[in-house]
């Protein structure tokens, strides 16, 4: 079965998850730094159309296949959407031997005890079906984390685990993003309240409950070994969260067993301009170099 090889490749595979999931408010940004400014679009519709082309230009791209990349997250539109004729999550397994999630939260709360909750998601259950039938293995929804607040701490980890479950039951593998800004003026404390509110969350898992992690880079190497090494964890994978490539590289090669999963710092040296040998050069400069840093440590 696909799902069984999917599961094999996430587990165990050397590499690392391409975060390709800009969503409405964050796509305006990641256009602009690709060169495409705001008044080349009018409508939301023309700007997802450009995004799509951007993301379509990486994942054809020679450098972006399973040799390196474990696995894509996609936002709901590209899901959708069609790459070389196809339909992007059977193209990126199919053709290109990547693993496909979706996105599935739809933004932040306001700030709240110190973190931003998710927003209710309306019509969750409707969405994983349909990304069921288009191959999807797992999803993904980010919370963010400003404060060292044990009473917001616990209400992210609360609403991750939740959720996780409402999409477990459709066979999907949840990745919960409880991101801890790297603004956070006590960020090593929140990550410490976080790794004991997770850690609660995961030993209260039925037997064959199974999640993924993508954590903000800790400032203390490996210290979410713990988490990396509880038998209800798939993977735990690293969000570049503001911090540039090569920090983020730099940091990450630190922690053992935890492997990228970046946005950002994979995509913010293409350009909409560069020749097609100029941007794969580019691409593929960038996934060694992350890549490296996933699988050889120190």
């Amino acid at each position: 079965m696909a799902n069984d090889k999917m599961m094999a490749q996430v587990s165990d595979k050397q590499g690392f998850f391409a975060a390709l999931d800009q969503s409405g408010g964050s796509t305006p940004g990641a256009l602009k730094l690709y060169g495409i400014p705001e008044s080349a679009y009018s409508d939301e519709a023309g700007m997802f159309k450009l995004i799509h082309e951007m993301r379509v230009r990486i994942m054809t791209a020679p450098a972006f296949t399973g040799d390196k990349i474990i696995g894509a997250i996609l936002f709901e539109a590209t899901m959708d959407g069609q790459a070389e004729g196809k339909a992007v999550p059977s193209y990126l397994w199919e053709e290109r031997g990547v693993v496909p999630f979706l996105k599935v939260d739809k933004g932040l709360e306001a700030e709240a005890d110190g973190v931003q909750l998710m927003k209710p998601i309306p019509g969750l259950d409707t969405l994983l079906e349909r990304a069921v039938k288009l191959g999807i293995f797992g999803t993904k929804m980010r919370s963010v984390i400003h404060q060292n607040s044990a009473q917001g701490i616990a209400a992210i980890a609360k609403q991750q685990f939740a959720l996780g479950a409402q999409i477990g039951a459709h066979g999907l593998i949840p990745i919960l993003e409880p991101e801890v800004s790297i603004k956070s003026p006590d960020k090593a404390g929140a990550e410490a309240t976080l790794r004991a509110e997770l850690l609660k969350g995961l030993d209260a898992l039925p037997e064959t409950g199974r999640v993924m992690l993508k954590l903000t880079i800790p400032d203390v190497a490996d210290f979410y070994q713990p988490l990396i090494d509880h038998p209800r964890v798939v993977r735990v994978v690293a969000l570049s969260g503001g911090y540039s490539r090569t920090e983020a590289c730099e940091r990450l090669a630190t922690n053992h067993g935890m492997i990228a999963s970046f946005s950002r710092a994979l995509i913010n040296e293409l350009k909409v301009s560069m020749s097609d040998s100029e941007f794969d050069a580019a691409l593929a400069e960038a996934v060694d170099e992350i890549y490296q840093a996933s699988v050889a440590k120190v």
